[in-house]
């Protein structure tokens, strides 16, 4: 019904994806940008409201917090009462806005690291410290927490406030109820504040569940939650998130960092696209989007499997790659590689950007846990990936054989 298979030129668009690429014979999957189109729904919404010819200051209606209301409850089980959403234009700007409310500056943030790399900026610039909590690998290559240290980083007299990735960027676990619950629970006991970025929720694969951490949580008014239908269905330049905050007291606070700071309107395009993103066309356009991402994922999976048959048996996991569950990041250990040569994952990035012509994260972007990983952008149509994963196994042969 949706044609993922479909390219689009955007180089020469404005497109930081594409247009900061280096060179023209760059393959980029870097930045978490989608190479789709929006969904019919959406492109026709925004065209509609294009027709009307006049873009001032936009008001954002009750059909915007309705659709956000009744999308949440009806697909992931999750009531949210219209008092509680507060809205700005990203969701990077809603963290800064929620730090600012919750913290001082020399007090400091958790992290559970290898972790998105805006909440390390988030902090700093919040005159606050990142403190990192390392994720444990489990028998199955997925991330799990260390919950003895979480708890003793918890007990920290100066830990305020955690941010929690759920769905996890970049190494792709969806927490499940139960996980969730036990972060609750020793947040709660050490009065530190969670703030929740989902801003990934609709990125999950088949046989897997994203659960708000608000329908678990112990403390119901002790933590907030970040979400926009930006990243999901590709409109982030459109530039709306939301932030759900059921204590009166820290919305208020919330609310004025938010204008303080200046991020308080939104344009005219952004929250018609939100209403038509939480339709049900949406929905069909989100799950097969999902599939098509899982298959991306498949195809490196057995890329990489196939590469590693080829060396000797000592060597089988030349680029061990960690299970997804959901976003659509592909997280692979170049452990090996970066031996060989002697460089960290930051010099490996820009040594395949100039040989390769490819162009990854470098893990150490993610905290200290993420050295000698990188981040595979999967979503792009499946000859783009193709190419550039020939490009990068070329580039490992060249060094490793």
């Amino acid at each position: 019904m949706f044609n993922f298979d479909k390219m689009i030129e955007r180089r020469g668009s404005g497109c930081v994806k594409w247009d900061s690429a280096h060179d023209d014979d760059v393959l980029p999957l870097w930045v978490a940008d989608m190479d789709f189109e929006a969904a019919p729904c959406i492109q026709r919404a925004i065209r509609q409201r294009a027709e009307h010819g006049i873009f001032g200051y936009t008001q954002v209606t009750e059909e915007y917090y309705n659709a956000v209301i009744h999308w949440f409850s009806q697909r992931h089980g999750w009531t949210i009462q219209r008092e509680s959403i507060l809205y700005t234009i990203g969701v990077v700007p809603a963290i800064a806005c929620c730090l600012k409310a919750m913290t001082l500056p020399g007090e400091k943030v958790l992290l559970t690291t290898p972790v998105y790399n805006c909440f390390f900026s988030c902090v700093r610039n919040c005159g606050c410290e990142a403190l990192e909590s390392p994720l444990l690998i489990n028998n199955e290559g997925k991330y799990v927490f260390d919950w003895e240290d979480f708890e003793t980083n918890c007990a920290d007299d100066k830990t305020t406030a955690y941010i929690l990735c759920n769905p996890q960027n970049p190494g792709g676990r969806v927490w499940t109820a139960d996980e969730l619950k036990k972060i609750s629970e020793i947040c709660s006991r050490h009065h530190v504040w969670v703030i929740s970025d989902e801003i990934h929720n609709e990125l999950v694969m088949p046989d897997y569940q994203y659960t708000p951490y608000a329908t678990v949580c112990k403390d119901q008014t002790h933590f907030v939650t970040c979400i926009s239908a930006s990243k999901s269905f590709n409109i982030a330049g459109l530039q709306m998130a939301n932030i759900v905050c059921k204590d009166q007291v820290m919305r208020l606070r919330i609310d004025r960092a938010i204008n303080i700071n200046e991020v308080c309107d939104v344009n005219p395009f952004a929250p018609v696209a939100a209403v038509a993103a939480y339709s049900e066309e949406g929905a069909e356009w989100i799950n097969e989007l999902n599939k098509y991402i899982q298959g991306n994922f498949l195809f490196l999976k057995s890329s990489l499997a196939t590469f590693s048959s080829s060396f000797e048996e000592s060597r089988k996991e030349v680029l061990p790659l960690m299970p997804i569950e959901g976003t659509y990041l592909a997280w692979v250990d170049c452990s090996s590689l970066c031996k060989k040569l002697g460089i960290n994952s930051e010099q490996l990035e820009e040594r395949l950007i100039q040989e390769a012509k490819v162009y990854f994260n470098a893990g150490a972007h993610y905290g200290k846990a993420g050295e000698n990983y990188l981040r595979i952008n999967l979503a792009c149509p499946r000859s783009i990936l193709e190419e550039a994963v020939k490009r990068f196994l070329q580039f490992v042969e060249t060094y490793l054989s």
